[in-house]
């Protein structure tokens, strides 16, 4: 006898991001006329993505239902977790739920783009529950790489789904606030659901190390430099701020905060009594000469070789105020972004050439992760026991074998679900299955342009980035339709004019020949002109040098 159908009319939950990639992340969860939104990441372009400067998930399926959106719920403070909010809340407006740091990051960022007022933000602490509809929610503390990450208790109709967020178990966490493992066990009694858990780490064994090793090798490598001391690191990580400062303080140094992210992110974390920095330790630009280079120590962004950055323009000798001496030391604290890593090379080689001495993570213990092992996931799943595993964040393998280790604690491979982007599971009287397929996706924002750059431009920006641009200029009659001006070839990218006047003076003469032996009536039609010379264009440059250049034919009536 088969089973009988699913109801779908129950609880759905669906990713618009994060699933298969690193960042982006989005999770829905809706039951009947309800609909809640766990985070609102955005991701950095990969390197095909030429010109665009962020990516953020795409609502467009959210559309039809926005009235129904009861809040937005934020694990933690983390751009591939808030960043998208301010282009996401120009199309829906529902409150937003989130830890006192988390949220003092998001009214930073409202305040940036002129939507500070706009928009209903709500502080919530661990173990706090928020009614959101048919939905309650209890944020429950976890140990990350950013101070205040929590995970969610999901109350629904059908069931508690458990959602990490990003996290680890760090026993000897900087502020002594530990994972809450005492709460994740209790609703492993009473009975979970589904388990959505974190799966950035999952290829390394055993336990990720505590942040506090950091500060013990700061307190190593302080004391023994002997010139100015540089630490690149992440803004958000107030953790890392604290300890930089801590190691300065104990060698008598004096600390620099550069980079815009990283001014306003200690302030808001000051503010709220997160980071703990005297004044008299703090000092500007304009005090950096004064000081002995033994009496410095400066914070900035930059650890992956942003162009731009404090740290790329101290590097190449570029920045007015600031120039790096032998005995000065640099430390990369943060980990080597994958796809980043020539660029974080090329930054180590030129500190290297200006004389400094550099630690990053691959040579001292200037950086740990803030992602769970395999035995941290193991552990939560032990505590938690879920009905359901569904692997989050990460990108397609890791998702794969967070499910396969699901398995070796036990939890059936029927009931660990592999979801992808755009994916609807469903869940009706303890059982689930994916049952639909939404529309979702990237949207690029380039400058102010939001969502107007689509894989089409990115084609032809990578066609000029590797082949370059031709532009065949023609002036026709109006009147007669004959051939009067030009043609004119004008080139940028593809071959060097002035040395290759009689290459391009071969091509003006094919289109010549090409648009003689049509007649008059031909030429008045542009489309088929630009089409002809495009032809015609094509095939001489790939018969004679075997190049592709984006070939712009431009008519000129006269």
């Amino acid at each position: 006898m088969e089973p009988a159908p699913l109801d779908t009319s129950g609880l759905k939950i669906t990713p618009l991001g994060g699933l298969g990639e690193i960042g982006l992340n989005m999770m829905l969860f809706e039951y009947g006329d309800d609909i809640i939104i766990v985070d609102c990441g955005l991701m950095f372009p990969e390197p095909y993505m030429l010109g665009i400067d962020l990516v953020i998930p795409d609502i467009s399926s959210l559309m039809e239902r926005r009235e129904a959106i009861r809040g937005i719920f934020l694990t933690h403070g983390h751009e591939d977790h808030i960043g998208a909010l301010p282009y996401i809340l120009r199309e829906i407006n529902p409150p937003i739920f989130a830890s006192p740091l988390t949220l003092g990051f998001v009214r930073e960022k409202l305040q940036e783009f002129g939507l500070e007022g706009r928009v209903e933000l709500c502080r919530v602490s661990p173990r706090q529950s928020v009614e959101a509809g048919c939905f309650r929610v209890e944020f429950i503390r976890v140990a990350h790489s950013i101070v205040d990450g929590c995970a969610l208790a999901i109350h629904t109709p059908e069931g508690v789904v458990i959602h990490t967020g990003d996290f680890k178990i760090d026993q000897t966490p900087v502020d002594g606030e530990l994972t809450d493992l005492a709460t994740f066990s209790r609703y492993g009694e009473e009975g979970v659901l589904a388990l959505l858990s974190d799966s950035t780490n999952v290829e390394r064994e055993g336990y990720t190390l505590s942040e506090r090793l950091v500060g013990e090798a700061f307190a190593q490598i302080f004391p023994a430099c002997q010139g100015r001391i540089i630490v690149a690191a992440f803004s958000s990580n107030i953790h890392r701020v604290q300890q930089v400062v801590d190691a300065a303080i104990a060698c008598g140094r004096k600390v620099l905060l550069s980079g815009r992210s990283m001014v306003a992110n200690v302030q808001i974390a000051r503010e709220l009594g997160y980071l703990k920095i005297p004044d008299s330790i703090l000092i500007d630009l304009k005090e950096l000469p004064r000081l002995p280079k033994d009496q410095v120590c400066m914070i900035t962004t930059g650890s992956q070789g942003e162009p731009m950055s404090a740290l790329s323009r101290i590097a190449m000798d570029d920045h007015k105020q600031i120039k790096l001496e032998p005995g000065d030391t640099v430390i990369l604290s943060s980990r080597f972004i994958p796809g980043n890593e020539k660029t974080i090379s090329e930054l180590i080689n030129h500190l290297y050439r200006r004389g400094a001495e550099v630690f990053h993570e691959n040579v001292s213990e200037v950086h740990v992760s803030g992602h769970a092992s395999q035995e941290e996931l193991k552990l939560i799943l032990n505590l938690v026991r879920p009905r359901w595993f569904l692997p989050i964040h990460g990108e397609y393998r890791h998702l794969v074998q967070h499910a396969r280790l699901a398995q070796k604690v036990g939890i059936p491979k029927e009931r660990c679900i592999v979801m992808t982007n755009g994916d609807v599971v469903a869940f009706s009287g303890g059982e689930a299955c994916v049952v639909d397929k939404v529309e979702h996706g990237r949207v690029f924002v380039d400058g102010k342009g939001v969502g107007d750059v689509g894989e089409v431009v990115l084609k032809d920006r990578k066609h000029l980035s590797e082949d370059g641009m031709v532009v065949v200029i023609i002036g026709i009659d109006q009147s007669s339709g004959q051939l009067i001006y030009g043609p004119d070839i004008v080139s940028r990218g593809f071959v060097f004019e002035d040395e290759s006047r009689e290459y391009l003076e071969q091509a003006k003469q094919l289109v010549v020949e090409c648009l003689g032996q049509h007649n008059s009536e031909m030429l008045g039609d542009w489309s088929e002109v630009k089409q002809e010379v495009r032809a015609t264009m094509k095939r001489f440059f790939k018969k004679t040098i075997e190049r592709r250049p984006v070939i712009l034919p431009v008519i000129m009536e006269m």
